[in-house]
């Protein structure tokens, strides 16, 4: 099967005047994202850990464990018409960030919650902006832990992962319900599908070519695809109308629904252990 590229869905779309922001657009799927976007025509800001060059984009540093920095980063914008919430870590060692967060839900899921509240008025005076968050290929409906989402007990490096990447699912969800009651922006959620990235780092080549992903050789399993056709997805989805609202994969919307209780309670937890909100500014 022949993928597109981010490139074939901006082919013919002229995105001058508007202001995208993507998290992680330095590397992987988020520099494949960033460029095409930049390529259509629109102003580019990456946000990444590590400040570093990236032609035709304008790179400033983003650590989505700091919620102070985050809401430095936001501050920067007037205007916002595309969030693509591309950064993410998958299945690292058991990792603490802020007061006592488990890593990976902290980063993939609360540094973007934060940012979009703080970046909301921004994204309001957006021309029907756009919110993109990336999910995994991991299940979108894997189960949160409520009662210790911070694996105080019995940490496992991948149901942490899928409870990041389930959470990704269901903020989108919530944040378009918020979004279409003040003033027209949509969210979304994305499976970007398998691509080989820094997004692996924490894995050994042992792990990899157990789960069938690579060879003995290294070489990649033939249904994972490469980084331009992986941003994909998460582009199609910050440009096509019947994509708000809905979850997606291979740059179509999927039969998958978030559970709407789910994600509202969610939102309430994620606000209490950010200190921000229950709900985005004028909603």
């Amino acid at each position: 099967m022949t993928h597109p590229t981010a490139d074939d869905v901006l082919r013919g779309v002229d995105l001058t005047g508007r202001t995208a922001i993507v998290t992680g657009g330095t590397s992987g799927i988020g520099l494949e994202t960033a460029t095409a976007l930049a390529r259509a025509g629109a102003r580019v800001v990456a946000g990444a850990r590590v400040v570093t060059s990236v032609p035709g984009v304008e790179v400033r540093r983003l650590d989505l464990a700091d919620l102070d920095q985050v809401r430095e980063f936001a501050a920067g914008f007037d205007t916002v018409d595309i969030l693509i919430a591309n950064a993410g870590i998958m299945a690292c060692p058991l990792t603490r960030v802020g007061p006592g967060w488990e890593a990976q839900f902290a980063i993939n899921h609360l540094g973007h919650f934060a940012l979009v509240h703080h970046l909301w008025p921004a994204l309001l005076r957006g021309r029907d902006a756009r919110v993109v968050v990336v999910s995994s290929n991991a299940k979108p409906d894997a189960p949160i832990r409520w009662d210790d989402p911070h694996f105080t007990t019995g940490y496992d490096k991948w149901a942490a992962y899928g409870q990041s990447k389930a959470a990704n699912a269901l903020f989108a969800a919530q944040l378009d319900v918020f979004g279409q009651a003040a003033a027209g922006v949509r969210a979304s959620s994305t499976h970007p599908g398998a691509i080989l990235t820094p997004l692996q780092r924490h894995l050994t080549r042992d792990e990899m070519v157990a789960a069938g992903w690579i060879d003995e050789a290294g070489r990649a399993a033939p249904y994972f695809k490469t980084t331009a056709q992986g941003a994909a997805t998460q582009v199609w989805a910050a440009i096509t109308p019947e994509a708000a609202g809905r979850h997606c994969d291979d740059c179509a919307v999927t039969p998958f629904r978030p559970s709407p209780d789910d994600a509202a309670r969610l939102w309430t937890m994620s606000a209490a252990m950010t200190g921000l909100p229950a709900t985005p500014a004028g909603t």
